[in-house]
């Protein structure tokens, strides 16, 4: 009992090195997604709510091996880890056999600490050195890789959002410029722009050619009856066969042949469909892009910090005075349960 209580204090009096904890706390939020209660009420109150799967995003990436890469780089963390001053028990790879990546992970694993408070959404980032301006520098680099990595995450949703949006839209321009393309061929080919339209105006026209056709018959037998030998009969009889010739004419471009207005307003009328179509389609490509563009603005998560990492003015680790009465009271508890089984070998052995 008394050898581990000295131990315990020349380990925690003179040998373990102190530790500093600089802490900072944050949420990840976005203007719809839904709160929690607590701090996400009232954050929700202002117009914001949590973001759930950025926040674990966040988390999963602090305590990632990426995450020591990048306060790694120039071997910055290996070395504030491994300075002299540090005791063998708390440096980084003291005998030089543990320098691997993984072994480093390991370390790292037991440097940075994320706890995450369902409750109010708080995420609180602690991360442990051997000297206040390291804990401080490297709590806040962690804190840039959070917000690094929601701004990826929001950047990725963004563009497959407006991604599909926009190949929906070139596919509905190409079919719509398809559409144009073969009503304006149709037209040029046949001459005729509106075939309904243009019927509809030869029908008005050989209305009103009839219409002059009865009242010419109607004069011609008028003087056939009082005046047999008028010289107008000819002239009337000619211009009756004019008209009728002309009707004729008219009513074969309306209907008769393959080039007709009829034969041709089938064609027409499926081209003019698929262009109006198109157009709609067209719009609604408009439409669906523009709100995926509102929709990508409104699912923007970001993280907002609470808390700034702080600079500790004092180490709160190793806790010496309770390191060493935990190593007296563990070994009080050894001593007495080794003398009762001591006691009880003793009284067997008798």
């Amino acid at each position: 009992m008394l050898i581990p209580t000295l131990l315990a204090m020349a380990y925690f009096g003179f040998i373990a090195s102190d530790v500093y904890v600089s802490e900072a706390k944050f949420v990840v939020r976005s203007p719809e997604k839904p709160a929690a209660s607590g701090l996400g009420v009232i954050l929700k109150s202002a117009g914001f709510a949590n973001a759930g799967d950025e926040i674990y995003a966040a988390q999963g990436f602090l305590t990632s091996r990426d995450a020591l890469q990048s306060i790694n780089r120039n071997n910055a963390f290996v070395q504030a880890n491994s300075k002299d001053s540090i005791s063998l028990f708390n440096r980084f790879n003291p005998l030089g056999f543990s320098g691997s990546f993984e072994d480093l992970y390991d370390y790292y694993l037991g440097k940075v600490h994320v706890d995450f408070d369902v409750t109010s959404s708080i995420t609180t980032l602690r991360f442990r050195a051997f000297s206040p301006r390291e804990a401080q520098q490297f709590n806040e680099q962690l804190l840039e890789l959070a917000e690094a990595t929601v701004n990826r995450l929001n950047e990725r949703g963004r563009q497959d959002l407006i991604r599909f949006g926009e190949v929906e839209l070139e596919d509905a321009k190409l079919k719509a410029r398809a559409a144009a393309l073969a009503l304006a061929a149709f037209r040029n080919q046949s001459g005729v722009v509106d075939p309904q339209e243009q019927a509809t105006v030869q029908l008005q026209m050989v209305s009103k050619l009839q219409d002059e056709l009865i009242a010419t018959r109607t004069q011609l037998n008028q003087l056939k009856i009082f005046t047999p030998k008028n010289p107008q009969i000819p002239v009337l009889e000619a211009q009756i066969g004019a008209l009728q010739r002309e009707i004729a004419e008219q009513l074969g471009q309306v209907v008769g042949d393959r080039r007709s207005l009829a034969a041709n307003a089938a064609q027409y009328q499926r081209l003019l469909l698929e262009t109006q179509f198109a157009d709609k389609q067209l719009a609604s490509a408009f439409a669906s892009l523009e709100e995926a563009r509102n929709e990508a603005r409104r699912k923007q998560a970001y993280v907002e910090r609470i808390v700034q990492p702080n600079l500790p003015d004092a180490p709160i680790e190793p806790r010496r005075l309770r390191g060493v009465l935990a190593t007296l009271a563990l070994g009080l508890v050894a001593w007495g349960i080794l003398s009762l089984l001591l006691a009880g070998v003793r009284e067997h052995a008798q």
